[in-house]
């Protein structure tokens, strides 16, 4: 099965300019793609390229304008309920976790939203296992105000794979986290993934966390898939050619990514 699967996804915004006047504003631009369950993907591209209304489009919070979709087998918008409860979602910017209230009784209310049985062994076993992967134990009991933004963001993703999801949509995780805050996120989503078979769908710009996270990319701009290619494919895209043969240099990071999603930023 695919985790997800879209075809000709439009989303358009009528926006209002003074009294009368009205013109319409294209988000996604009949986007069609698939990903198959236990995939990792980078889904980037430039501010305003589409990234977070797809992902809200994905997750049901927002209908789209036309085209179709299904995440998990279900309608986003049709099956909502039935959905959220397979997946996870985290907003770099944008909290689960009550502010006033520490980690563990967070993941206390999580589990009655999700109806998970707090008295029986998975569920102890699973919040376990989360409280050593993820590194909480040393704040797990103290209020998510305090946190640093790195502890926060730990939390937040342990949160969200509480109720055992299929597929975790992440929008900017490590958005404003310091370096080696970053760097754990990027191998505990990479470590789960592959041990676990978790799907993730990722929107970010630092290109540390696609080639550490991701195996394949998918670049937008205005809306539209430009590129859709594994992370070796994409290490290509604008390299310097090699004086000899005329082919692309064998490269350990992502310089050319690099490249390619400076002149869309630039772009018109």
């Amino acid at each position: 099965m695919f985790a997800v699967h879209t075809e000709d996804l439009r989303k358009e915004f009528t926006l209002k300019k003074g009294l009368f006047e009205r013109r319409t504003a294209v988000a996604v631009d009949n986007i069609s793609l698939t990903v198959k369950e236990g995939q990792a993907v980078a889904f980037i591209g430039p501010n305003g390229a589409g990234k977070s209304t797809t992902i809200k489009m994905l997750t049901g919070i927002l209908k789209p304008s036309s085209g179709k979709a299904q995440v998990l087998g279900l309608d986003p918008w049709r099956q909502r309920s039935r959905l959220v409860r397979q997946i996870g979602a985290v907003f770099g910017q944008r909290s689960q976790l009550w502010l006033h209230l520490p980690p563990k009784d967070s993941f206390e209310l999580l589990a009655e939203i999700y109806s998970l049985d707090k008295k029986s062994k998975q569920y102890k076993s699973r919040l376990e296992m989360l409280i050593e992967r993820f590194e909480l134990a040393a704040f797990l009991n103290t209020p998510v105000r305090k946190l640093s933004l790195g502890e926060r963001m730990r939390a937040e993703i342990a949160a969200s794979l509480l109720h055992r999801p299929r597929l975790l949509l992440l929008d900017e995780p490590t958005i404003g986290i310091d370096v080696v805050a970053r760097q754990r996120l990027r191998e505990l989503l990479a470590q789960w993934n592959r041990e676990e078979g978790l799907t993730v769908f990722l929107t970010s710009h630092d290109t540390g966390d696609i080639e550490a996270v991701a195996d394949r990319v998918i670049l937008i701009n205005h809306g539209r898939v430009i590129i859709d290619d594994t992370i070796d494919g994409v290490r290509h895209y604008g390299a310097p050619k090699s004086a000899d043969t005329g082919e692309p240099p064998d490269m350990q990071s992502l310089p050319a990514l690099e490249k390619v999603l400076s002149d869309l930023f630039t772009a018109k």
